[in-house]
């Protein structure tokens, strides 16, 4: 399996700059943010990906609707790889919404709020991680999945501090070996 985290956001941006929440509700991804995500797509054009999960956050869904096309595979939703909730980034857009801008994607299996309510602790984070390793250890076409994701999710998986648009090989144990990223 190959984690991907999600190109830069417009959060991102900002936090980056001042360390200081900035009050963006599920922001966008920047236009580097969709360069990573092109170069993303790059990387994993010779992996055999044949499914890519992402995150229900929009900055997700941009970074997998960018790889998906370039690599000819549809985006399943799985609210288990989201970010950790902790800033007002966090904070998602409800299914009806999501719904609207991603019309070709089945949110049906989502709640309307899919996003907690309250801050997870990276203990929760990285039990929410081990239940997604566990799932995904029953699928047969394992090495053939890319999983859109976030920061704390991938460091809840692999350990990894990772930036935007960093590609991670996952391996049995779910350690991870970084494979790039691509300069976009």
């Amino acid at each position: 399996m190959i984690l991907v985290r999600h190109g830069q956001s417009e959060f991102n941006v900002v936090y980056g700059e001042t360390r200081i929440d900035p009050g963006i509700e599920d922001p966008a991804i920047t236009p580097l943010g969709e360069e990573q995500a092109r170069s993303a797509a790059i990387l994993l054009a010779d992996q055999g990906i044949t499914r890519l999960i992402s995150s229900p956050y929009k900055r997700a869904l941009q970074t997998a609707s960018i790889i998906g096309e370039k690599l000819s595979i549809p985006i399943s939703i799985d609210t288990l790889v989201r970010e950790h909730y902790a800033f007002s980034c966090d904070i998602g857009s409800p299914r009806t919404d999501l719904i609207k801008t991603w019309p070709d994607i089945d949110f049906s299996h989502i709640k309307e709020r899919w996003w907690p309510y309250e801050d997870e602790t990276d203990d929760l984070v990285a039990d929410r991680a081990r239940a997604f390793l566990e799932k995904s250890a029953r699928l047969t076409d394992r090495q053939s999945v890319a999983v859109v994701s976030h920061w704390g999710f991938i460091r809840g998986v692999t350990g990894l501090r990772v930036t935007n648009g960093t590609v991670v090989r996952v391996d049995e144990n779910g350690g991870g070996v970084v494979v790039g990223p691509a300069d976009p």
